[in-house]
């Protein structure tokens, strides 16, 4: 039996939430529909395909990507991490615990990008990245202090249509703390 692969396909090995997974995949096909189809990987969702939403959000290298922008075969050996890969055992990362107690999510549909934001944008922070509200005159390389508006503005990508914005923010604030 012939085991060459097809032309318009590739043979992938992507870290997910800390294990190695090849897959044999579509050239053309995109990080979410591997996470979701390829690897039941359901917690990230297809919101509009076309990166304006953020509910595909997910962690590459521990950078926020749109996971419904990006080839899988282009994230070869990188790590991705998903909402599921953000759990510690049972218990659940710090983030998703302040968007439980803070009632940061009404419908659920949008909360997994939400999440995987939430953990890059203080990660962000912390390493002094700036945003488009980060005051300049602010010394390069120090934290960067959540404010409201600071939250508001990195997660400016990540739409919700239940409109749960003041919990996620009050959910961002006290995790940041």
């Amino acid at each position: 039996m012939d085991q060459t692969l097809p032309e318009h396909a590739s043979t992938v090995t992507l870290r997910v939430n800390g294990t190695d997974r090849s897959l044999t995949l579509d050239h053309r096909t995109t990080l979410l529909d591997a996470l979701r189809d390829h690897l039941d990987l359901t917690g990230t969702k297809k919101g509009c395909d076309h990166g304006q939403c953020g509910a595909c959000t997910v962690l590459l290298d521990g950078r926020r990507v749109n996971g419904c922008l990006l080839f899988a075969v282009a994230c070869a050996g990188r790590s991705v991490t998903t909402v599921e890969g953000l759990t510690d055992g049972e218990g659940l990362h710090p983030v998703q615990e302040a968007f439980v107690a803070r009632d940061a999510l009404q419908c659920g549909y949008c909360t997994p990008g939400q999440i995987c934001s939430a953990v890059a944008l203080l990660d962000e922070a912390a390493r002094g990245e700036p945003s488009h509200v980060t005051p300049p005159e602010r010394r390069p390389g120090d934290p960067v202090p959540l404010t409201p508006d600071e939250i508001r503005e990195r997660m400016s990508g990540n739409i919700c249509r239940c409109g749960a914005y003041p919990n996620i923010v009050a959910a961002i604030e006290e995790a940041a703390r």
